[in-house]
């Protein structure tokens, strides 16, 4: 499973050298239960690979509790997107369709978030067999008994040199 953006705060807080609940709070987590959550988040696989990788390449010696930062309101605007998601990309575009290939053929997105658009995209590319109204049926399967069952155009008269009578 891929790194959500919850477990790539909890990482970087757990590399800025706090505690597992000071991480999970910082990640998102609800304090009554950030104790727990942090607990779970530190033994994720995903994220214990991650850390791993992170401290191989660039250690971190960081203090046990760092100085907790002053508290700002941040606005919408500031917040980054997230999982690589481009709000003026998703602009540009007017059809859907065309903006979940854009998304999917993004080799910077997170590869979840390619699969997601993969998914949301597979029915307007590929529509289920057997999928369609009964009204569709209805003309299919008129077709297909009016193409047995037409009458044959009557021959033409001789007396008549192929003219209308």
């Amino acid at each position: 499973m891929a790194l959500t953006p919850k477990k790539r705060r909890f990482i970087d807080a757990i590399r800025g050298g706090a505690s597992n609940r000071d991480a999970a709070i910082a990640a998102g987590c609800p304090e009554k239960s950030a104790s727990a959550a942090g607990s779970r988040l530190a033994k994720d696989p995903d994220v214990v690979n991650e850390l791993r990788k992170l401290n191989a390449l660039h250690p971190v010696k960081g203090g046990v509790k760092p100085n907790p930062p002053p508290a700002t309101q941040e606005s919408p605007e500031d917040d980054p997107d997230p999982a690589g998601f481009d709000l003026g990309a998703a602009l540009l575009h007017r059809d859907p369709k065309d903006f979940l290939l854009a998304v999917m053929n993004d080799a910077g997105s997170e590869p979840k978030l390619r699969v997601d658009a993969a998914k949301a995209l597979m029915p307007f590319l590929h529509p289920r067999k057997g999928e369609g109204g009964k009204k569709d049926e209805r003309q299919k399967a008129a077709e297909q008994a009016a193409s047995k069952f037409t009458r044959q155009a009557p021959p033409r008269l001789a007396a008549a040199n192929g003219k209308k009578v």
